[in-house]
């Protein structure tokens, strides 16, 4: 009889304690008829502030195939996935959100694809109606953005939950970089990589930590880390409105020089000064974007810091 599959399911936690029962119970029915698969559970708790680690310490207790991550304060879902599958030790690895909108029993058709050859297996969001009307119009804007001025494509309606084969999994730990888009760094490793299709359901309990602001920086880091495209759209900018304001200076000097036309031009100044000053205070935050982002690299920082790793009882 062949030896089982080692699963590690990386599941990054933040204030869940309503979701954490519901999410054990779903895998351990999900898995119980399957003995070909030994399952390692790992949760991240990413600096919790309510009873989230009291009710992973209680359910580890009864369940040896639970490690509990516990880092020193909230670093962000993308540290704390890197932090699981950092540790993680299957020979396939996946991330799955606690909140059961990416559902375990889809992990088996993943782990099909996985057995046909394939090093990568997306799960594909065959719709997004649990998401908000807004949420899947700036999802899809960034994703055309993105894909059109990044060298790393990503696939839309795409998110973490994927089956990763151990070799993915050395890769991506090879990545220094503290500034993580966990998206990005996911399509640039490559890997033979397939998809399997789900229908995303409402969220079991508890609520989303992201919020429109959040997202809105979450896309700006995503392009910026992996594309210098937005400070070349500058650079073409500068030289547009350079000619422009070239030919705008040589109809002033005809208007005025040949046809006699008196130009008081008050308004028309205040109106240049103003557009010119706000593209170049933009084009300064640009600059900002990298510049910080090269200033932070720079100190080499760790990702995140780990307070206590607490393992399942020996059986």
């Amino acid at each position: 009889m062949n030896d089982p599959t080692k699963l590690s399911l990386v599941v990054p936690v933040f204030n869940e304690e309503e979701a954490i029962g519901f999410f054990q119970a779903q895998v351990n029915e999900t898995f119980i008829h399957h003995p070909e698969i030994q399952l390692e559970i790992i949760f991240i708790n990413d600096g919790s502030t309510d009873s989230t680690l009291e009710k992973l310490i209680a359910l580890q207790k009864s369940d040896s195939r639970i490690v509990i991550v516990d880092l020193s304060r909230n670093f962000g879902k993308e540290a704390a996935l890197t932090a699981g599958i950092q540790i993680a030790s299957g020979e396939i690895v996946v991330p799955i959100d606690v909140d059961l909108q990416d559902p375990p029993e889809v992990i088996f058709a993943m782990i099909a694809k996985w057995r046909d050859g394939y090093e990568v297996v997306l799960g594909y969001r065959q719709n997004r109606d649990s998401d908000s009307t807004m949420k899947r119009i700036t999802a899809n804007w960034f994703y055309r953005i993105n894909n059109k001025i990044s060298d790393t494509p990503l696939t839309p309606n795409v998110g973490d939950f994927r089956l990763m084969d151990r070799k993915v999994v050395e890769a991506l730990n090879q990545l220094p970089e503290s500034s993580r888009f966990m998206k990005g760094l996911f399509a640039w490793v490559g890997f033979k990589t397939t998809h399997v299709n789900y229908t995303r359901p409402q969220r079991i309990a508890g609520k989303t930590k992201f919020n429109g602001w959040k997202l809105w920086n979450f896309a700006i880091e995503g392009i910026t880390s992996f594309s210098t495209s937005p400070l070349r759209i500058w650079t073409y900018l500068g030289i547009i409105v350079s000619l422009i304001s070239f030919f705008w200076a040589f109809r002033i000097i005809i208007r005025v020089v040949i046809l006699g036309i008196d130009l008081p031009g008050y308004a028309s100044i205040m109106v240049a000064v103003i557009f010119l000053g706000g593209l170049q205070l933009i084009g300064i935050g640009v600059l900002g974007e990298y510049l910080g982002r090269t200033y932070l690299e720079s100190k080499r920082r760790p990702i995140y810091l780990i307070r206590q790793v607490y393992q399942g009882p020996v059986k």
